[in-house]
């Protein structure tokens, strides 16, 4: 058996590996390996080491990485870490990562076939020249989408033109179900085939300065009061406690540092209000800058059409 400071050593550096998307099956598969080991016979300290970690790959893999793969193997952690936590509220949590995790893999009414799922994430792979990935499928590209969905509209039209009235109720209804998952489908795929103007670009990462200047407060019994007994981290979930260290963002909204810095990373907007902070890209900076006088002008064209409605009423 190893030593505890030893396991909370590699629990450090599995959490760091987390934050490697090449590295995080691997992590989370050592970690469930440890877990198995030394959880039953562990420290209080050690068993909440282990629940940090556990919190954490879920906190990935709800803000980063989303793939079935990544999701596979954190729910044969989290239904691993379930059977063995005794703590109530430690439990509860467990459970809403498993049910959140069955959810993003469809698997919602099928635990069965989740934890073979969860065991073997092998399966999440898809064929490609002949051979099954590791990988999951990458999504479609957008141009892919648009011409999948034009040519089943094709289809199905010329389908109504040759049979027209003659149809049998079989043919109806795969031809609705196929028209339900058209018209679905292009609610994301119309714009894009209309637009005019470029596509909004992507939101860079906040400044490094930016998130580093942002302060970092301890809670107190005070600004635990002003929160509300039910105050979480919106990003992990968790329920915040007295002595947290808290990062705050202009907005007022405070998260766990260790929570916000890769949500900032990805999203760069606060995941309660969407507020933006500033970024290192000036072309991006620039852009946003012209939209924004843009929207003044609408704003006071619009202004100005009303005034002078309300001239002629």
């Amino acid at each position: 058996m190893e030593s505890e400071d030893s396991v909370k050593l590699q629990l450090e550096e599995l959490q760091k590996l987390l934050g490697k998307k090449q590295k995080f099956e691997d992590a989370v598969f050592s970690l469930k390996s440890l877990l198995q080991q030394n959880y039953p016979s562990a420290s209080p300290s050690l068993r909440k080491s282990f629940y940090t970690a556990i919190c954490r790959v879920a906190t990935v893999l709800k803000t980063r990485y989303t793939a079935p793969g990544f999701w596979n193997a954190g729910l044969g952690l989290f239904e691993q870490a379930e059977l063995l936590v005794s703590d109530p509220s430690e439990k509860e949590h467990l459970k809403g990562c498993i049910s959140q995790a069955r959810e993003e893999l469809h698997l919602e009414d099928n635990p069965t076939q989740a934890a073979q799922s969860a065991q073997n994430p092998v399966n999440a792979g898809y064929l490609f020249e002949g051979h099954l990935t590791v990988d999951p499928e990458p999504p479609q590209p957008q141009w892919l989408v648009q011409s999948n969905l034009l040519t089943t509209a094709a289809t199905l039209f010329d389908a109504e033109s040759s049979q027209g009235l003659a149809a049998d109720d079989t043919s109806q209804e795969n031809a609705a179900n196929m028209l339900q998952d058209l018209l679905n489908r292009l609610e994301d795929a119309v714009p894009l085939m209309l637009s005019d103007g470029p596509a909004l670009p992507k939101v860079p990462p906040a400044s490094k300065e930016v998130v580093a200047k942002l302060p970092v407060i301890t809670l107190t019994e005070e600004i635990l009061a002003k929160l509300g007994k039910d105050a979480e981290c919106a990003i992990c979930k968790e329920n915040l406690v007295l002595n947290d260290k808290m990062q705050e963002l202009p907005c007022k909204h405070k998260f766990h540092p260790a929570c916000l810095k890769p949500w900032l990373d990805e999203h760069n907007s606060c995941p309660i209000c969407r507020y933006e902070l500033q970024t290192d890209d000036h072309a991006y900076e620039s852009w946003k800058e012209r939209e924004k006088e843009a929207e003044e002008e609408r704003k006071g064209a619009e202004n100005a059409v009303r005034g002078g409605e309300y001239m002629y009423v």
